[in-house]
Formats: structure tokens, C-alpha cells, sequence
């Protein structure tokens, strides 16, 4: 994907909007944590709440996330991590009572301004689901869909290898891969969902518990995928792996829900977002300590 910004036709007034890719952007003053000023920005978040009709979700979080990081959201069941992940690629615009409260930035443009386009955003932006999803297709048809319906040209033979190649599948599949991809083991299935996001050439993957249904080896191939392709990608996953995190993220974010007892309802909330390390090892928050050293959770 070249540097420079790139247009993408707007779906509010018809003009078109600039919806930028690895641009270094000024930091606008804000409470927002910032990473050390080495980092480049890909995602500001400031004030972020997350509804459902009337359910807040999600409220109030602010964290940046750096270009070619990988960062995990942690936290127990309910707290709102898949529901803040879905929130980076727009994918909570297809729940019609889903509406965001707050920014967030893409390289210093607002992923929700009306004119950003979202199918655009997901191009750009692309996700791997918690459970591999491959398309009752051939392996190939799967890699080349993205870029087929993205109106990416140019030789599919070779955006099919260098996605395979570069998810670490082209050796076991190379010879087969005009059979369906429903034959393939679940590690494989997951690595070729993942290939097929890369097909599309986004610069940010968002991960959705991605080895939650994977044995210990295929998990392996899966983190050694991550820390492989992170120097050309921006990675955030959410986790309920607390060894994953600790063995594979740059930056963490600990999240826990508040419980309504009216209603009975769960709103997560960030409590704290720092180095893997320091978070692990010196978390500044007795609540991350509690989780991450198993005594809640």
C-alpha cells in the first residue's frame, strides 16, 4: 500500500474524504496515554462509549495504539473487548442498535466522520474471526475474493502465493490449492483466513481470539505468524490467554465490567493500558494484578 493518503468516495454527502495510511500525524492535546514519541499513531481513541439501544457497553475508554505493535486486550467475559475490537473496522455499524459515543483517529482522521467510507475502513482495516470462517470455496477462490470485489488488479497467481507465503501456508497448500479449503485442518483454516485478510494488502489486522478453538501446536503457528508479520502490520487481539498476551503483545489493555445490579447488566471499563511487560510484572493497578496472577477472572 503506497504512504500516501488515499481517497475513498464518502457515503454521507458524496465527497470524497482522506482516509490517510502510515502517515506520521501531530498529537493534538488530549488525556488520551500516549506511547513513547518514537511510536507512530494508528488508532487514537478518546472517550469512547459503545451502545446498544440503551446498554452502554463500553464506556469512556482512551488509548493509542502504534503502527507495527501488536496489542491485547485482556479482561474476564463480558467486559467489552470484542465489542471495542469490532469498533476499529466499523464492524458495529451492521447492528442496527449499535451506535458509537467518542473519537476514534485513523492516522488523525475520525473513523466515524460521515463521509469516511466504511467498506473502505475494512479494506483497510481487516479482521480474523474467533472461530476460522474460511468461504465454502476453493483454497485460491478464498485469497483472491478480497481483492476481486476490492477491484485490486493485477496477477492473482501472485497475491495468492505472497499472502499465502507471508501467513506461513504456501508449503502445505501450494499443490492443492483448487481443492476446497473446507478440507484443511483448523490451524490451517485460521492461517488461510488470515491470508486472506493480507490478500487485500490492509495495514492493520484485528484479531478475535483467534486460537480460542486451536490445539497448543497450532496456536504455536499462529503466534509465530504474528510476531513474523508485525513488521509490516498493526496487530490488536483480544485474549483470554494470559500467557498469549504476556508471549506475544508489545502493549496491554486490562478491561473489567462494572455490574448494574438493577439490571443486571455489564459495562466494561479500561482500567489500565501499558508495556506487556510492566503490566505483567509491576501493573499499577491492584486490579490488573489480581487478574493477570489468576486470583479473579
Amino acid at each position: 500500500m503506497p504512504p500516501e493518503a488515499k481517497t475513498a468516495q464518502g457515503s454521507g454527502s458524496g465527497s470524497p474524504s482522506v482516509v490517510p495510511t502510515r502517515l506520521e500525524i501531530k498529537r493534538s492535546p488530549s488525556d488520551v496515554p500516549l506511547s513513547p514519541p518514537e511510536d507512530v499513531p494508528v488508532f487514537q481513541v478518546d472517550d469512547l462509549s459503545v451502545y446498544y439501544g440503551s446498554f452502554r457497553a463500553v464506556r469512556d475508554v482512551s488509548m493509542t495504539v502504534c503502527e507495527r505493535q501488536i496489542t491485547s486486550l485482556i479482561g474476564p467475559s463480558g467486559c467489552g473487548k470484542t465489542t471495542l475490537l469490532r469498533c476499529f473496522n466499523r464492524m458495529n455499524d451492521l447492528v442496527e442498535i449499535a451506535r458509537v459515543a467518542g473519537k476514534i483517529l485513523y492516522h488523525g482522521v475520525d473513523l466515524y466522520h460521515p463521509d469516511v467510507n466504511a467498506v473502505e475502513v475494512r479494506r483497510r482495516i481487516g479482521m480474523v474471526f474467533q472461530k476460522p470462517n474460511p468461504f465454502p470455496k476453493s483454497i485460491y477462490d478464498n485469497i483472491t475474493f478480497g481483492p476481486k470485489v476490492a477491484g485490486i488488479k493485477g496477477n492473482m497467481d501472485e497475491i495468492v502465493e505472497r499472502s499465502l507465503r507471508r501467513a506461513a501456508l504456501w508449503d502445505e497448500v501450494k499443490d492443492r490449492l483448487k481443492e476446497s479449503a473446507m478440507g484443511l485442518s483448523g490451524g490451517q483454516q485460521q492461517r488461510l483466513c488470515i491470508a486472506r485478510a493480507l490478500a487485500v494488502d490492509p495495514e492493520v489486522i484485528l484479531m478475535d481470539e483467534p486460537c480460542s478453538a486451536l490445539d497448543p501446536i497450532a496456536t504455536g503457528r499462529i503466534e509465530d505468524l504474528m510476531e513474523e508479520i508485525k513488521s509490516e502490520y498493526t496487530i490488536i487481539i483480544v485474549t483470554h490467554n494470559m500467557q498469549q498476551a504476556a508471549r506475544v503483545s508489545d502493549m496491554c489493555a486490562f478491561f473489567t465490567a462494572e455490574v448494574n445490579e438493577t439490571s443486571d447488566t455489564r459495562t466494561g471499563v479500561l482500567v489500565e493500558y501499558d508495556k506487556t511487560e510492566k503490566m505483567f510484572s509491576n501493573p499499577s493497578d491492584e486490579r490488573t494484578e489480581n487478574y493477570v496472577t489468576g486470583r479473579f477472572g
